[in-house]
């Protein structure tokens, strides 16, 4: 399979992002308007200088017209794009894509969820009928399944891999308590993780990430747009064939998908030693075991060596890769699709030095994020590289 990269053909030039969690005083509108005008701002411009818009939600809206009713934006092109909870991420490949393919020269993609509103948590409409063979799954069961899955390949004990899901959800609430845009903003300790009501299988509460309203949006340009830019290294998206659970090889310790869509936009960043060459790495943490699986899926550690590298403190915020420096979908929230434009918001803010309490350290200039949708055996995965600099 061909994939033409991008590689330093667009840039980022200005990102915003709302707070996430209960924003029962906030409509879906007002939560555009907010992250957009954000970003605008950021970028030096104004609306009128947006060619066109890429909005991505799951549940807020059906088409463009979500947007145009929350910003005056002229009957300029919208297009409205899902993708399960790797919406947002979809929003900023097609809204890249379009600047690269000289299409338009300012653009800008939108992720929004007000999920607090529906009164149901994790994916809020029905899916598409089938044959009845398909499985029912709440949300956190299909995941639980790889903290087991992954014990047992890897001769874990059950207080190994127990003490290795508490140390991600400690991070991340600990990284959370830095970010004031985030939902949980206070630390927790592994006694509250670990006694927590059970959600499925071992993950309790603390394994979970919380049910948020929220926007993010960014402003895409060409290069010498920008005063400013970030640029985009590498985008890549994959999608499972959802056979799921039915494929002879598939046994919960690894995620296919996640797996070949970093390895192509590594083959197009140019990265050929991740944990050396990143700076910092936005993965999705929707349970705490996706985390531990998902270091190995990307190349972070070794097939077998996450959770060690995990309690070395490997991922920490003050360790040699940072994941999830400002709290992640655990702490920061996940409004459905606004996730993935969070992640790349963080990016934003690290590789530009302002990242406030939560500033990394260090001269490495690349970062990466990595957006999930759907359940293990059945998902998509996008993967994106960003930098400070261009070569």
């Amino acid at each position: 399979m061909a994939i033409r990269g991008v590689k330093d053909k667009v840039v980022i030039a200005g990102m915003g992002c709302t707070r996430f969690g209960d924003r029962w005083e906030c409509s879906a509108d007002d939560l555009i308007a907010e992250a957009a005008g954000a970003a605008l701002a950021s970028a030096g411009i104004g609306i009128e200088d947006v060619d066109a818009y890429w909005l991505g939600t799951f549940s807020s809206g059906n088409s463009g017209l979500t947007l145009t009713s929350a910003l005056d934006v002229g009957y300029r092109p919208v297009t409205r794009v899902e993708n399960y909870c790797a919406t947002g991420s979809d929003a900023f490949r097609n809204a890249c894509y379009a600047v690269a393919a000289g299409a338009y020269d300012v653009v800008m993609a939108i992720g929004v969820e007000k999920l607090k509103d529906t009164g149901h948590a994790g994916l809020v409409v029905p899916g598409p009928g089938g044959d009845g063979t398909a499985p029912g799954f709440s949300g956190p069961a299909p995941f639980s399944m790889l903290a087991p899955a992954y014990a047992h390949r890897y001769g874990l004990s059950e207080r190994q891999i127990r003490t290795t899901l508490t140390h991600i959800a400690c991070k991340n609430h600990a990284n959370g308590a830095r970010n004031e845009r985030a939902q949980f903003r206070v630390p927790v300790r592994p006694e509250q993780v670990e006694n927590a009501p059970l959600a499925a299988g071992m993950l309790g509460v603390y394994d979970c990430s919380g049910v948020a309203d929220g926007a993010a949006a960014a402003v895409i340009t060409r290069p010498g747009l920008a005063a400013d830019p970030l640029y985009v290294k590498a985008l890549s998206l994959s999608a499972a064939p959802a056979d799921g659970a039915t494929a002879p090889g598939f046994d919960y310790t690894s995620m296919p998908e996640a797996v070949l869509s970093a390895r192509a936009a590594y083959a197009a960043a140019g990265i050929t030693d991740p944990p050396a060459q990143l700076a910092m790495v936005e993965l999705h943490d929707c349970f705490t075991p996706t985390e531990l699986v998902l270091y190995e899926d990307l190349g972070l550690s070794p097939r077998g060596a996450g959770w060690r590298d995990a309690l070395d403190g490997r991922f920490d915020l003050d360790g040699p890769i940072p994941v999830n420096p400002d709290g992640g979908l655990k702490s920061f929230g996940h409004p459905i699709g606004a996730s993935g434009l969070r992640m790349l918001y963080e990016c934003w803010l690290q590789l530009r030095g302002k990242a406030g309490g939560r500033q990394l350290e260090g001269g490495r200039g690349l970062a990466l994020t990595q957006n999930l949708g759907g359940r293990p055996g059945a998902s998509v995965s996008f993967v994106s590289v960003v930098g400070a600099e261009a070569g």
